[in-house]
């Protein structure tokens, strides 16, 4: 089975049992401070597993893109990757565990005919007052799971949540498939490595509080993901997610411009992997308006890319390559991700730029290293490191040239050195990712809602050419990206700021309809639409700012949250106006109470 034979799969089994199809959200998550990309099919959801309808009903299915780059350092192996597709099916206080596990249990066994014996399941062992899960344990033994199979884990390997530090969150049970040439053993271990997770099924069953009590819910909900790889992987028996038909197109290509076989050696399996996994990724991110800087998206993005280029360099791969890999990426994508062929020049450029300057980076490194050689007569191992951190080069970039002059590099010191830096760029990040997924409080509920207003202000100010591109939004400001091709003149920017202003002193009514995307377009609301989901019918949740006596300023797409009224906002104050990359222009904005 293909990747696209499987989306068109699990899709249809779903809405045969009455999900709404909703479409992929952006990767990079709307209005969250606290996560530089979308990593899970539930991310974009979180409002409505938190209560509030979802226009398209109680029962969704969708495919999810993610991005996790936790794992950067083992792509490469046989299961780890940057970007990936997330199958999942949600009910938002509708079927429990019940329906959840036999509908999981047939679409594996029935539709994909996943043989019984090489499957594999956990259960929440149980802790404090949260008892055992007998439950979901119970009903995968109705299903002719034999209890050897079974595996009762604790809250590390077997709960979910909450988000934030407060809200919904439960046990799970997670299924597994061998991947091991011989037979699957008869009893399960979880520590065995060629038992591989392809589905996990999250019960919300409890409510979290300020003082770390658990609350059972009397209306749970059911969250799922099942990784579109690792399933195919498992479907056509290969040996690791590289081998599946869409990375093996990208490995194809890199052969021919490389000249070298992907089975050649250890090195070139490892390269080709990484090359096509990061290519891949970066495709996608750019694809969303992201271009490669030292900040945020735009520095993981820039990592990617580099690291690629690095790798593209041991195999020969000296002239710019990129954009002949994204071209096979866009091709193989665009049919469900119509954005890649929209943007496809926009990737082209954006790659082959930071390619070239990469390559620049690259030749600087080389004098460096005769710097150090010159100075010292060996590269020390924190030269090395050195080396890498500052001018990208690999570590075997570097024993290979210190070896033409019959020496190593201490690789334990590099090590350390390496360690060093990993330790405090964790620190780095638990600390920009400690506060969990969704900030609804009351200042960025006001600063999300004046983002509406800014939108409109800008389109009438500048032009209709003018979109979002991206927004960030914390509790001291907000952050909102928009295209446009030229710096805004002061006049400019004190309309911008007059305009909504004037509309925060309008008192405005805010409010939403559900209605299908189509009508929703008819409306003039703005938004991201892909025709495939019209034709699916789905509904989406539409916010208007005004009233009919008075007229709309604002009709947008979006999935909240948002203040009842403008008056409700404060005083409107544009602190910075730049460039973020072609094309794209940000502001920076803050609210302030009214005087």
């Amino acid at each position: 089975m293909t990747v696209r034979e499987l989306r068109e799969a699990y899709l249809h089994f779903f809405s045969q049992k009455d999900h709404a199809v909703i479409p992929s959200a952006s990767l990079i998550p709307e209005n969250d401070p606290t996560a530089l990309f979308i990593t899970a099919g539930m991310q974009p959801l979180v409002p409505y597993l938190l209560g509030e309808a979802h226009p398209a009903g109680r029962r969704l299915v969708n495919i999810q893109k993610c991005i996790r780059t936790g794992d950067i350092d083992e792509v490469g192996d046989d299961t780890h990757l940057t970007f990936f597709e997330m199958l999942g099916n949600w009910s938002l206080q509708d079927y429990f565990k019940k329906e959840s596990i036999i509908w999981s249990f047939e679409f594996l066994t029935k539709v994909l005919q996943l043989p019984l014996e090489k499957l594999a399941f956990t259960v929440f062992a149980g802790e404090g007052n949260v008892p055992r899960d007998e439950e979901s344990a119970a009903l995968w033994i109705s299903l002719g799971v034999s209890e050897k199979r079974i595996a009762y884990l604790g809250r590390e390997d077997n709960w979910w949540g909450p988000a934030g530090q407060t809200g919904p969150c439960g046990p799970d049970t997670e299924i597994f498939f061998w991947t091991g040439s011989d037979p699957a053993p008869e009893t399960f271990d979880s520590k065995e490595k060629r038992w591989v997770e392809i589905w996990n099924n999250v019960f919300m069953q409890y409510r979290k509080d300020e003082m770390g009590n658990l609350h059972l819910l009397s209306k749970p909900n059911v969250d799922t993901g099942m990784g579109v790889e690792r399933t195919v992987v498992a479907l056509n028996d290969l040996p690791s997610v590289y081998e599946i038909d869409s990375f093996q197109r990208l490995i194809q290509t890199e052969e021919a411009m490389s000249g070298k076989a992907y089975r050649q050696s250890e090195d070139t399996i490892r390269a080709m992997r990484i090359i096509a996994d990061h290519v891949r990724a970066a495709t996608m991110i750019i694809s969303e308006g992201i271009t490669p800087s030292n900040k945020d998206q735009g520095y993981v993005l820039r990592r990617l890319i580099r690291r690629a280029v690095r790798y593209g360099r041991s195999l020969s791969m000296t002239k710019p390559f990129l954009s002949a890999l994204a071209s096979v990426v866009i091709k193989d994508l665009q049919e469900f991700y119509p954005e890649l062929e929209k943007n496809a020049q926009s990737i082209f450029s954006a790659l082959t730029q930071e390619e070239e300057k990469f390559l620049k980076t690259l030749e600087k490194g080389l004098r460096e290293f005769e710097k150090m050689f010159e100075k010292d007569h060996q590269i020390r191992g924190e030269s090395a490191f050195i080396l890498y951190s500052t001018f990208g080069f690999p570590l075997e970039l570097t024993e290979e040239l210190i070896q033409e002059k019959g020496q190593t590099v201490d690789r334990q010191k590099f090590t350390e050195e390496f360690k060093k830096h990993q330790d405090l760029s964790r620190a780095g990040a638990e600390r920009k990712f400690s506060g969990g997924l969704a900030d609804h409080s009351e200042k960025t509920t006001k600063l999300h809602t004046v983002t509406h207003l800014l939108q409109s202000a800008l389109r009438q100010t500048l032009g209709p050419h003018v979109f979002q591109r991206g927004s960030n939004i914390t509790e001291e400001r907000l952050r909102f990206d928009f295209s446009h091709g030229e710096k805004l003149s002061s006049e400019q920017l004190q309309a911008v700021e007059q305009f909504v202003n004037e509309q925060i002193k309008r008192a405005l009514p805010v409010r939403f309809e559900n209605m299908p995307l189509a009508t929703a377009k008819e409306k003039g609301a703005l938004g991201v639409f892909e025709e495939k989901y019209e034709k699916l019918g789905s509904q989406v949740k539409v916010y208007f700012i005004g009233d009919e006596k008075r007229g709309y300023v604002s009709k947008e797409v979006c999935g909240g949250p948002h203040v009842e009224n403008t008056a409700n906002l404060g005083h409107f104050k544009i602190t910075k106006e730049e460039a973020v990359a072609a094309g794209i222009r940000r502001i920076k904005a803050t609210l302030e109470k009214m005087a």
